[in-house]
């Protein structure tokens, strides 16, 4: 006895670990699990990368102008993006994962009523066969060739009475005997074609819509004193572009969030390729816009505002439009939305996006408190960094959605399997966003900016932007798994610990070696992230239990 709980006890400290590793030689197999992950991650990072490679075009327009101008549109852009995200994310993560859910236990339960169906026409052929039978008998006809026996008649027990009994008491014999077949498939069809009732789609939308409003009123009334706090001063020269582009750019705040909150819905259906093609085509009016508006038609930097602004509404009118004939905009009833679901789980991502992202808009604010150039040289690095760094970002609304449905199913094999195939093709993305980052900033820097200053220290930075590519894509990808396995609550805690860490380190760096140092702190931030979702799947703990009693047996 005393052997046994000896030689067991360690297994109780025993951490998965090297479930990391787990089938790392099929990462490069095209196995129905990989088609299923690309398929949905290809046309997502697409979709994400779009937004900041209209915005990396803008930067390249607008640099044109000076770097006065470049200057101010990144300080706006990233006080524009911090304010976005905190609405965003939470909103966009929280319906992938609930319409996820939702639309897996509806197909559960389709597949539910299919074989209920199926035993019901065998159930109804049993009587139809009972009932030739007996009139046989009744006749003296003899009967041959008969497959079923009594046995088996009999063997059908009360639930044959129930639905004979039925179908007797409707008085036409021959059709009741089919109505149960008839009346079950065409319920079914009902279901597959027609237009559904997803109470977190309506939800998304209602908060999408509310959320948006008050940002843009946010942004607009509040945009001298926010620029103030992004280290923009009454006297500097950047106050007076930098007010023209956010207030502009504060319009399309509805459109954003609602494009947005339906692009949740899309990857929740596991169908990323819709607003893809939707994206694609705002954002291509977007950049044949900015020459026309910032030069043709002399608006300068309001022109690159304005352009952005009337693609984003084109994008949500139309993805509306596509939408409707998914799903019912409205639910049936009010207390079918989930509005205290999504307040609860979105708190947490809300907390979560604050602490996070506001490690990126102080190091902008940082880099803008060393001056026009600098701020010009670290608007568009940044920019690089996170179009890069976002394109892992497919491979997370991949993860996220694949484990929403493996967890309803409680099909854990596949959820371990999702999960670390989508990590390691995320570090061999890494990889080579890593070679794409820093042969394109090194050669490329002078398409961003003729000032020669700036290209230098867009050069300096070029290591820590490639470098950090591998940290960034995990990092991504991490948060798609934590949110599709539904752990806010440790993304949420772990994530404002990370950001504590990280704050304190860009100010003393930012004091000793300021921009070398800001460029320092955003590399530990993002391997604090990385390291916190390791920490999570890899001790097995939370959601991942499971994966810990697996090693123990």
């Amino acid at each position: 006895m005393d052997k046994n709980v000896s030689s067991n006890a360690p297994n109780k400290w025993k951490m998965p670990l090297f479930v990391f590793f787990k089938d790392a030689r099929s990462v490069f197999k095209l196995d129905d699990l990989s088609k299923q992950i690309i398929g949905i991650a290809f046309p997502s990072a697409l979709a994400v990368a779009a937004d900041p490679i209209a915005s990396l075009i803008d930067t390249a327009f607008i640099g044109r102008l000076g770097p006065v101008e470049l200057a101010a549109a990144g300080v706006s852009i990233a006080l524009f993006n911090q304010a976005s995200r905190i609405t965003i994310f939470p909103l966009v993560s929280i319906t992938t994962s609930f319409v996820a859910e939702e639309d897996t236990i509806e197909k559960l339960n389709i597949i539910a009523a299919e074989n209920k169906l199926k035993e019901n026409v065998k159930l109804t052929e049993v009587i139809m066969l009972e009932d030739h039978m007996i009139q046989d008998i009744e006749k003296g006809t003899p009967r041959e060739n008969t497959d079923t026996p009594k046995e088996s008649l009999a063997g059908r027990g009360e639930e044959t009475k129930e639905i004979k009994a039925n179908n007797e008491d409707d008085g036409n014999s021959n059709t009741c005997k089919y109505s149960n077949v008839t009346t079950s498939t065409k319920s079914k069809e009902k279901v597959v074609k027609k237009k559904r009732h997803i109470a977190s789609a309506s939800t998304a939308l209602i908060f999408g819509t509310f959320l948006g409003l008050f940002q843009a009123a946010v942004l607009i009334f509040a945009a001298k004193p926010l620029l103030s706090v992004m280290g923009v001063k009454h006297d500097s020269p950047m106050l007076a572009p930098a007010l023209k582009y956010l207030k502009l750019r504060a319009f399309g705040a509805p459109a954003v969030l609602l494009s947005l909150a339906m692009q949740g819905i899309f990857r929740g259906f596991k169908d990323t390729t819709t607003p893809l093609y939707v994206i694609v085509s705002g954002y291509a009016i977007n950049v044949a816009l900015d020459p026309i508006l910032i030069f043709k038609l002399k608006l300068g930097i309001r022109g690159a505002a304005i352009s952005h602004v009337l693609s984003q509404y084109m994008m949500a009118l139309t993805l509306l439009l596509m939408l409707m004939k998914k799903v019912y905009i409205l639910p049936p009833r009010l207390k079918d939305l989930q509005i205290f679901r999504f307040l609860k789980n979105g708190g947490l991502l809300l907390l979560r996006v604050v602490a996070v992202t506001f490690c990126v808009t102080l190091a902008a604010s940082l880099a803008a408190r060393l001056g026009s150039i600098p701020m010009a040289a670290f608007q568009t690095c940044l920019q690089v960094w996170l179009t890069s760094s976002l394109l892992a970002d497919g491979l997370a609304v991949a993860v996220q959605a694949i484990l929403a449905c493996s967890f309803a199913e409680k099909d854990y094999k596949k959820a371990t399997s999702a999960a670390t195939r989508t990590l390691q093709m995320g570090f061999i993305l890494g990889m080579g966003l890593s070679l794409a980052a820093g042969f394109g900033l090194y050669f490329g820097a002078g398409i961003f900016s003729r000032n020669a200053d700036v290209v230098r220290l867009i050069r300096i930075a070029i290591p820590f932007v490639a470098a950090t590519q591998p940290i960034n894509s995990l990092a991504f990808v991490f948060d798609g798994v934590n949110y599709g396995a539904s752990d806010f609550a440790y993304s949420a805690i772990s994530l404002v610990i990370v950001s504590m860490i990280s704050i304190a380190t860009e100010f003393l760096l930012y004091r000793s070696k300021h921009f070398i140092g800001i460029w320092i702190a955003l590399t530990i931030y993002m391997t604090l992230r990385m390291l916190a979702g390791i920490w999570r799947m890899g001790t097995g703990t939370g959601p991942w239990r499971f994966l810990r009693e697996n090693s123990m047996t």
